[in-house]
């Protein structure tokens, strides 16, 4: 809920300029307008909704460039109330697999029936629970090939999971016979961070941390780029703080900090 109501702040308070989406008010329901006029009171969290913008933005943009160069199922790790499977976009063209906890998919699922938001053909819900089953059983249950060129999504998940959990789906991922693609968001830890960025995470932890959703990895940039690439992963993208700024934000009042969150494209090649 917190991130749909950021990429749906962002599209009234900065009319969508990084990232559109026409969902993105819908889904929230009667929510929408309450959760938006609390964004808009509250100026700290506006550094984290345009890193949401961004990373949305550029997940959407690789996946456009993959679907283009032969990629025909997309999975949504983590899905929540993701809307791309809903906004018509290669509709037709690829696959979609939605993946997330069992109660959370029947929970966004209510939501899509009370918007009206219709589920479109080539949909796929796969119910799992990252800490508890393995991925590859729930995709397969669902319906998916490996042996075809796959892009996953993973945002706003890596840092709930702990490190065991990353690495295995990573591991599936790159391990995948047709080919894949990732994109998914990280943290530095928050030891490197300065004082002030220090602050502010440690009362972001303590707030998720209160609900039951406490982050539990972090990673050094440096260090994950040589894991991902002994893995199978032959090529690694990763933007961080001063990155995001220069490609989505600088004209948008961005703070090019150096430590913060990260977005990494990797892709394997197909066996």
């Amino acid at each position: 809920m917190g991130a749909a109501a950021h990429r749906a702040a962002h599209q009234v308070l900065e009319q969508g300029r990084i990232f559109r989406d026409p969902l993105a008010l819908e889904i929230l329901g009667e929510d929408a307008d309450r959760m938006v006029r609390l964004a808009a009171q509250d100026e700290s969290k506006r550094g984290y909704r345009l890193f949401i913008a961004a990373r949305t933005r550029f997940a959407e943009d690789a996946l456009a460039q993959a679907v283009e160069h032969g990629v025909g199922q997309l999975v949504v790790l983590g899905a929540g109330l993701d809307t791309y499977a809903y906004r018509g976009a290669c509709r037709g063209r690829l696959r979609i697999f939605e993946v997330d906890h069992p109660a959370t998919q029947e929970w966004k699922r209510a939501r899509l029936r009370d918007a009206g938001i219709p589920v479109p053909d080539g949909l796929t819900f796969a119910p799992v629970d990252f800490e508890r089953q393995a991925l590859r059983d729930g995709l397969a249950a669902a319906g998916f090939d490996p042996a075809r060129q796959t892009f996953f999504t993973w945002l706003g998940v890596v840092p709930y999971l702990t490190e065991d959990a990353v690495w295995s789906t990573l591991q599936f991922i790159a391990g995948l016979s047709g080919g894949a693609e990732v994109v998914f968001d990280y943290s530095d830890p928050p030891a490197t961070l300065s004082a002030e960025s220090r602050m502010a995470h440690e009362t972001r932890a303590a707030r998720v941390a209160s609900i039951g959703e406490a982050w539990k990895s972090f990673f050094e940039a440096d260090e994950l780029r040589v894991k991902l690439t002994g893995i199978g992963f032959m090529e690694v993208e990763d933007l961080g703080p001063r990155d995001i700024v220069a490609r989505y934000l600088l004209s948008r009042g961005g703070d090019p900090r150096d430590r913060g969150g990260h977005i990494v494209h990797a892709r394997t090649a197909a066996r």
